[in-house]
C-alpha cells in the first residue's frame, strides 16, 4: 500500500508540475493531505476524518477531491446568494456516476453530513453545509439531443442553459425555467416552472427517465416500468432520495422566435397592475408567460410594477393578447419584442459580481382576492431601505391539468407562486436584513396554500410534511426504502423513520 501511494504521489507530483497553476494545485490535493480533518456529521456531532482514508477517496476518484486551501476550493463551497458562507471539511467534484458511488459511500460510512450542488441557486445554501461532504457537479455536464425520438439526455450537473440551446437548435424544446445558469436537477426535481410550463407542463412533467445513486452507493434507472415509485417521487420530492446522474427529458415542437419583454409602470399605480394581473393571469391562454413584479431598489423610494410576459403562441395572434398588457397602467417603458427564445431565457441571467445578500419567501395562490392586493400595495409602501421584491411567477395552464397524486408535486390548482425577496449589500451590518420581509410576509401567508419546496427556508419538518399534502405517506415510504438513514437531508426533507 504504501509503495503504491508512493508511486502514485511521484506521479501526481510530475503531472502537476506539467499543468498551469490552478490545475496543478487542484491535482496535487490529491496527495497533499497534511493531516486528519475535522468534521460533522448530519445530526451534528463533532468527528475526524483520517488522513489515510480521505487520501484513500482521493486516490480513488476520476474527479477531484478538493480541501480548504486548495485551488478551487472556494468557488465551489459558494452558492448565489452571497449571504451564505459555509465550509464543507470536503468536497467532490465528480466525473460520473462512478464517483458520485464513491463518495455517497465515503459519506454514509461516516454518517457525514452532505450537501449536493449542481447550479447553486439554492436561494438557503442547502447546497454547501458547513463541516461535511459537497459533491459539487460543475463538472459533470452534458446534453444530447435525438431530435427523432424527441429526447433530450442530460447530465446530472447540466445547467438549464445548455437543455436549452442544445434542444431550440433541433426546433425542440422543453420547460427549463427562466435563468440559464439554474441547476437542471435542483430545478426539475423539485418542480420546474419556466416561461414554457403553462404550455408544456413543469420540468418534473416532462421527466420521462432517470438514472440515480441512492443513499446505498448504487446506480438506479428510475422510469415508469422501472422503480416506478423512485420514479413518482423524484418529480416533486427534491433531493430526498440519491443524487441524480442523467435526466431523460421528452421535447416539443417550438418556433425559436417568441414575443418577450416587460411593460413597466411606476410604483405608485401598483394597485391598478395587481388588479389587472389578477383577472388577465388567470385566463390568460397556455401560451403566454406573464409575471408580475413589484420592486423598488435599496437606496431608493422609486420602484416599478412589470409585467413580464412570453407569448410562444401563433406570431398572428400575439398582439391580441400581448396588447392589454399596455393598458395596465401608464407604462413609462414598453420591451415587447420578437426574439430568440435562448435568448429570453438568458435575459435574468445574473451577471453581477455576487455582492448582495438575500432572503426568500414563497407561497402558491389560486387567486388573487381583493384584501390580498391591499396587504400588497399597504405593505409595500411601509417597507424600510431593505431592497423589497415582490414576484408572481406564472403557474396555471398545462401545470393545473395533472391530478395532485400523479406526481409527487401536489400543489395543482396554482394561478400563481407568489414570492418575496429581499436583498442587501453584503457591506452592511446591523439587525436582521430580512425583518422586513418576514414582517410584511405575515400578511401575505394567510392568502397562499403551501410553498415552492426549491426555495424552502426556515420551515420546521412538521411544516415541510404537510406542504407534501396528500402525498406525503406515500413519499416516507420511498424515503424509508432508498435512504433510511437520512442521509440527503438538507433539501425539503422528509425525515426517514426507519
Amino acid at each position: 500500500m504504501k509503495r503504491r501511494q508512493l508511486i502514485q504521489s511521484t506521479l501526481a507530483g510530475a503531472v502537476a508540475a506539467a499543468l498551469p497553476g490552478g490545475a496543478a494545485a487542484a491535482l496535487k490535493a490529491i496527495s497533499n493531505v497534511q493531516g486528519d480533518l475535522a468534521a460533522v456529521t448530519g445530526s451534528g456531532a463533532q468527528i475526524s476524518l483520517e488522513a489515510a482514508a480521505v487520501r484513500e477517496l482521493g486516490e480513488s476518484l476520476r474527479g477531484m477531491l478538493l480541501l480548504p486551501g486548495n485551488a478551487g476550493y472556494d468557488e465551489s463551497r459558494r452558492v448565489l446568494n452571497m449571504a451564505i458562507d459555509r465550509h464543507p471539511a470536503l468536497i467532490i467534484q465528480p466525473s460520473g456516476a462512478g464517483d458520485i458511488s464513491t463518495a455517497i459511500n465515503f459519506a454514509r460510512e461516516r454518517e457525514l453530513l452532505l450537501a449536493v450542488k449542481c447550479g447553486g441557486h439554492s436561494w438557503t445554501g442547502k447546497s454547501t453545509c458547513e463541516g461535511g461532504m459537497q459533491i459539487d457537479l460543475s463538472s459533470f455536464r452534458h446534453t444530447r439531443v435525438d431530435p427523432a425520438a424527441r429526447r433530450a439526455y442530460v447530465a446530472g450537473g447540466s445547467l438549464l442553459g445548455e437543455l436549452d440551446y442544445e434542444s431550440m437548435a433541433q426546433g425542440l424544446i422543453t420547460t427549463a425555467g427562466t435563468v440559464s445558469h439554474t441547476g437542471v436537477a435542483g430545478l426539475t426535481l423539485g418542480g420546474g416552472f419556466g416561461r414554457l410550463a403553462r404550455r408544456f407542463g413543469l420540468a418534473l412533467d416532462n421527466v420521462v427517465s432517470l438514472d440515480i445513486v441512492n443513499a446505498d452507493g448504487q446506480l438506479r434507472h428510475a422510469s415508469a416500468d422501472e422503480n416506478p415509485e423512485l420514479y413518482w417521487a423524484l418529480r416533486g420530492g427534491g433531493g430526498n432520495f440519491g443524487v441524480v446522474t442523467a435526466f431523460e427529458f421528452a421535447l416539443h415542437p417550438m418556433a425559436r422566435d417568441v414575443v418577450a419583454g416587460e411593460v413597466i409602470i411606476p410604483i405608485g399605480q401598483a394597485r391598478q397592475v395587481l388588479e389587472f394581473y389578477a383577472d388577465y393571469a388567470a385566463a390568460a391562454p397556455d401560451d403566454l408567460y406573464l409575471d408580475l413584479v413589484m420592486s423598488s431598489p435599496q437606496g431608493t423610494t422609486d420602484g416599478v410594477a412589470l409585467l413580464h410576459a412570453c407569448y410562444s403562441g401563433p406570431p398572428q395572434q400575439a398582439e391580441k393578447v400581448l396588447g392589454p398588457l399596455r393598458k395596465a397602467g401608464r407604462p413609462i417603458a414598453d420591451t415587447l419584442a420578437t426574439t430568440d427564445y435562448v435568448a429570453a431565457q438568458r435575459s435574468q441571467d445574473v451577471t453581477d459580481a455576487r455582492v448582495t445578500g438575500e432572503y426568500v419567501k414563497s407561497g402558491f395562490v389560486s387567486d388573487i382576492p381583493a384584501q390580498l392586493v391591499t396587504n400588497l400595495v399597504d405593505g409595500f409602501g411601509r417597507r424600510e431601505d431593505t431592497g423589497t421584491t415582490i414576484v408572481f411567477q406564472h403557474a396555471g395552464g398545462a401545470i393545473n391539468r395533472v391530478a395532485p397524486d400523479a406526481t409527487a408535486f401536489s400543489h395543482r390548482d396554482a394561478m400563481a407562486t407568489m414570492l418575496g425577496f429581499a436583498s442587501w449589500p453584503m457591506a452592511a451590518s446591523g439587525e436582521d436584513p430580512a425583518r422586513r420581509l418576514k414582517e410584511y410576509w405575515l400578511d401575505l401567508e394567510p392568502f397562499t396554500t403551501g410553498w415552492y419546496s426549491n426555495e424552502v427556508a426556515d420551515e420546521s419538518n412538521q411544516t415541510i410534511s404537510r406542504n407534501y399534502q396528500i402525498n406525503f405517506d406515500r413519499l416516507l415510504a420511498v424515503k424509508n426504502e432508498y435512504d433510511p438513514t437520512n442521509l440527503f437531508r438538507l433539501n425539503a426533507n422528509i425525515s426517514s423513520t426507519v
